[in-house]
C-alpha cells in the first residue's frame, strides 16, 4: 500500500520573498514578517549556542561561572564603595 502524498501548503512561501514580494501586503504585514525573520535568526543562534553548551564538559562551565562570579562580586563591591564615597562627600559638603 502506497503512503499518502505529503500535504502541500499552497499559501506557504519563503518569508523573505514574501516581505518584498507581493504588493498585496500592508506595511504592518511586512513589518510582522520581518520580525518573524529576525526571531527565526535569534532562535537559530540560541539553538547553536545551546548545542555548544551541551557539548561542553560541566566542569569547564562551572569554572567559567566561578570566574564570572568573582568578577561580578568585585564590580559590586567597587560600586558600593563608590556610592558610599559619594554619599560621604555630599555630607561633608552639606556641613
Amino acid at each position: 500500500m502506497a503512503s499518502p502524498p505529503a500535504p502541500s501548503f499552497a499559501g506557504q512561501h519563503n518569508i523573505s520573498a514574501s516581505i518584498n514580494g507581493p504588493e498585496s501586503l500592508t506595511d504592518l504585514e511586512r513589518e510582522v514578517l520581518a520580525e518573524y525573520v529576525r526571531l527565526k535568526g535569534n532562535l537559530d543562534a540560541l539553538s547553536t549556542k545551546l548545542s555548544t553548551l551541551s557539548e561542553t564538559p560541566t566542569g569547564t562551565i562551572l569554572e567559567k561561572l566561578r570566574i564570572l562570579e568573582r568578577k561580578t562580586s568585585l564590580v559590586s563591591t567597587l560600586l558600593k564603595a563608590s556610592v558610599y564615597s559619594i554619599v560621604l562627600q555630599q555630607e561633608v559638603m552639606d556641613e
